[in-house]
């Protein structure tokens, strides 16, 4: 039974490296974020301060 398991560990381990690079060589993903803009300081959004009660 171990004999076996080695076997079919090394078969696993063999086809696992075989299919490494099958779709051609590795290409630099496309950048998904926005170009940067003008240098400096940005801030923008909306604040809320206040006590709500009820009597």
């Amino acid at each position: 039974m171990t004999h076996s398991l080695l076997i079919a560990a090394l078969a696993l381990m063999l086809a696992t490296l075989a299919a490494c690079g099958v779709d051609g060589a590795p290409t630099r993903p496309e950048s998904t974020r926005p170009e940067p803009s003008a240098p400096g300081l940005q801030v923008s959004g909306e604040a809320r301060i206040g006590v709500i009660s009820e009597l």
